[in-house]
């Protein structure tokens, strides 16, 4: 059987192990959900797979958990693994199923979670099941998952960047680009925040006392924003401000949250730059900025460029075509890339919505890409 056809006949089953997945919610700031989660993912995990060559979990803390599993290759390989990277947090509060249940119309899949990115997890196991199934060679597979992606990975960032030490490529399991494609590019992203400190005065007795912290605030957003370099790749959003007390009060404290995307390093040294030279305009307020860039560049480089290729090749050999595309989000594959391995992102669900009440996977693309993953698994071998 070929693997489309091996996927299309496995499709129910897979199905059914999304809808358990995406009814275990697992949202990334509550634990106790997360713990459950990552149980429940160890039994089906288990289950589709079998037992590792080896297991080891992270403690997540306040987080979630990070589960590290090592799987032989056919015959004993002692070739470089490949990085199956997915993780399980969600940005869906716990009882978001109460109002935006898991359901299947046709070919839409619906459900807190199914985009971004249980669907792309339940694909990777299906693809090694099946490619064992029919009997393809595949190479050493090293697992993780993770439980803190949608809230910047502080703790699975140093457990990936060591789990890509010795890999010859990394496979990431977020969703699809909108035609399909997969991601060989990402922004990296800055998160920072600027506060104003100023002098309170009562802005009807003495409107010419003080220093406003809000009207500094105000100057310093449209120098932030005046940075931006579409052109480049570089977006700058002030998306959050806040300060003052009253209306009749000059502003004592003002302060904003900034998101920044650049699509190199030297634009992120330019950011650098603006951030640092940001000053008061009146002597008597105060700026500081702080935060710090949360996840490098994903370049498309020479490696992953080859990689791509590769999985192209093997798209033609089961009669597909894959498109690669670069995206303005970032995801835990920028740290892969900044490790100097190849990536390739996107290969999870087709659908759409992610982080919105319209997400949806598509049926007939877990079918397309998990055949897809178990062809370019066997390519990698």
């Amino acid at each position: 059987m070929s693997l489309t056809g091996a996927a299309g006949a496995a499709l129910p089953a897979m199905i059914e192990d999304l809808r358990g997945y995406v009814e275990i919610e697992t949202p990334s700031d509550d634990r106790p959900a997360l713990e459950k989660g990552l149980s429940w993912l160890d039994g089906l995990v288990g289950d589709r797979l079998g037992p590792a060559a080896s297991s080891s979990l992270v403690p997540g803390g306040r987080y979630g958990d990070v589960r590290v599993l090592e799987y032989d290759g056919t015959g004993g390989s002692t070739a470089p693994p490949v990085l199956l990277l997915a993780h399980y947090d969600t940005v869906w509060p716990l009882g978001t199923l109460d109002t935006m249940p898991f359901a299947v119309d046709g070919d839409r899949i619906t459900g807190p979670g199914v985009f971004d990115m249980k669907a792309g997890l339940v694909q990777a196991l299906w693809a090694v099941r099946l490619a064992r199934v029919e009997g393809l060679a595949l190479p050493p597979l090293r697992l993780l998952l993770t439980g803190d992606e949608e809230i910047g990975s502080p703790v699975s960032r140093p457990v990936i960047e060591r789990a890509a030490e010795d890999a010859r490529a990394g496979l990431v399991f977020e969703a699809a680009g909108p035609g399909g494609e997969v991601k060989t590019a990402r922004k990296g992203v800055g998160m920072f925040r600027l506060d104003v400190d100023g002098v309170e005065a009562h802005a009807g007795l003495d409107p010419t006392a003080g220093a406003s912290a809000v009207d500094e605030l105000a100057r310093a957003v449209l120098a932030l924003h005046a940075a931006r370099d579409l052109d480049a790749g570089t977006s700058v959003n002030v998306g959050v401000v806040g300060g003052g007390t009253r209306s009749n009060v000059t502003a004592g404290h003002a302060w904003c949250e900034i998101d920044v995307r650049v699509s190199d390093d030297a634009e992120a040294a330019r950011i650098d730059g603006v951030l640092a030279g940001l000053r008061a305009h009146h002597p008597d307020a105060a700026l500081r900025v702080t935060g710090e860039w949360n996840r490098p560049v994903m370049e498309r480089t020479p490696a992953t460029a080859e990689l791509y290729g590769i999985a192209r090749t093997a798209a033609a050999g089961i009669g597909t075509d894959l498109a690669e595309i670069a995206v303005g989000g970032a995801s835990d594959a920028n740290f892969l890339a900044a490790r100097g391995i190849a990536v390739l992102d996107g290969l999870g669900a087709l659908g759409a919505g992610a982080h919105a009440r319209h997400e949806h996977a598509l049926a007939s693309g877990m079918v397309h890409r998990t055949a897809l993953i178990a062809a370019l698994l066997h390519a990698l071998a």
